[in-house]
């Protein structure tokens, strides 16, 4: 009897062990980065996923902003060549081309990277995930290759804490921050949340200082602060002659610059996003396709 008893319990036990298991998440696939230079994170999945095709514009049609871009290149290249280099954050007037000068400076990169110098990877890491950058990173910095992070559009609201997880992440805690790994991110703010949201913590805190402090700190982890401000008129105009060149659109110069500056007029704006509407409203009303 004790032995049919002991059995029984045996068997539930091995049942109970397989149901168990199969609700366990199942452990991340191995990470292929020889299969491409860019990846999405994808946290709920803890996977990695290749982009074979990235959405970019090649560094030269990026206009007005030669400085900012000359310090992000420069610094972008140090630390693919495993020399010392700091987290940057791109900020200021949105459509003046912060997400697409850090992936036209990746690919700028690993063209002219030296002989037998392994590419750089870039990662993207959406805004809602910042959470999970502590288990991303501890992937990464097991790798051989170097990576930027990037996040696109960063910034943070009311009663949102995960701001918390991206400063831990930046300074690395008590290891450190890996040194194959870089975070750039943009922002339409400088120091990522909202100025109401400041003011508050120093109205409502017991020590106003601090508290202001606990929430600014957070860009300060970030050793590159590059401004990005509203173009001129002169400034969109060469942005719309470059994207023009570059496609081979046949229109005279005269009559691109009067469309591109009603084009302008009528959105009200003038930046690298409204030049690059304009630029394919134009190609489709002359009927040609813009190139990769």
């Amino acid at each position: 009897m004790t032995g049919n008893v002991l059995n029984t319990l045996s068997e539930k036990l091995d049942r109970l062990i397989e149901v168990v298991a199969r609700m366990a998440p199942a452990p991340p696939a191995k990470v292929d980065f020889e299969s491409a230079d860019c990846f999405v994170w994808h946290a709920e999945s803890s996977t990695l996923l290749p982009v074979s095709r990235v959405n970019r514009v090649d560094l030269t049609l990026i206009r007005g902003v030669d400085r900012v871009r000359d310090i992000l290149a420069d610094n972008t290249r140090r630390f693919a060549a495993g020399l010392p280099a700091n987290n940057a954050l791109l900020w200021g007037a949105r459509g003046m081309g912060k997400s697409s000068l850090v992936k036209a400076i990746h690919a700028h990169v690993n063209e002219q990277r030296e002989a037998g110098q392994p590419p750089l990877k870039l990662v993207e890491i959406h805004r809602e995930d910042i959470e999970s950058l502590p288990k991303l990173m501890s992937l990464l910095k097991a790798s051989e290759h170097r990576f930027i992070l990037f996040c696109d559009d960063l910034s943070f609201d009311h009663d949102d804490t995960s701001y918390k997880s991206l400063k831990a992440a930046l300074e690395g805690g008590v290891e450190g921050r890996p040194e194959n790994i870089l975070l750039y991110a943009t922002s339409n703010r400088r120091h990522l949340l909202p100025r109401d949201m400041i003011e508050n913590e120093r109205s409502t805190a017991i020590n106003p200082s601090e508290a202001v402090e606990e929430k600014v700190s957070l860009s300060d982890r970030f050793g590159l602060w590059l401004g990005f401000h509203k173009c001129s008129q002169d400034e969109y105009l060469s942005m719309v002659e470059g994207y023009a060149a570059y496609h081979d659109l046949p229109i005279d110069n005269e009559t691109l610059k009067a469309e591109a500056l009603e084009w302008a007029t009528t959105r009200g704006s003038r930046s690298g996003r409204v030049a690059w509407q304009f630029i394919q409203d134009l190609a489709g009303r002359l009927g040609q396709r813009l190139k990769d």
